[in-house]
């Protein structure tokens, strides 16, 4: 077990094996909660915990909302969907880069 001290500032230092373990760089910020057995620094997370239906509002759709069952019976009588046409790109219904890639070959052996 390794020991610390408080500063003056109200400051304590993680020795540097247990930030190394945990990876925590500079900078890393940490929930501080008091405990019946002292405090307990905890990481913070990089990004709050979200619902489903929180990010649902990101794929462009602006109907009513569905059930699970109700997307299943719309997609199992709709048509498949069908590929681009040939020499175009789904995004922005561009042509595809001409891009052309020439290949080194050296062949080596017994003449």
């Amino acid at each position: 077990m390794e020991t610390t001290r408080l500063s003056s500032k109200g400051q304590v230092i993680i020795p540097k094996s247990v930030r190394e373990a945990h990876r925590w760089a500079p900078g890393t910020e940490f929930t501080v909660e008091d405990t019946p057995q002292g405090i307990l620094l905890k990481p913070r997370r990089l990004f709050p915990e979200t619902r489903l239906e929180d990010g649902l509002g990101c794929t462009g759709y602006r109907g009513p909302t569905l059930s699970p069952e109700e997307i299943e019976r719309r997609l199992a009588g709709s048509p498949p969907v069908l590929a681009t046409p040939r020499g175009t790109s789904s995004r922005f219904n561009q042509p595809p880069p001409r891009e052309k890639y020439y290949i080194s070959v050296t062949v080596s052996g017994p003449a």
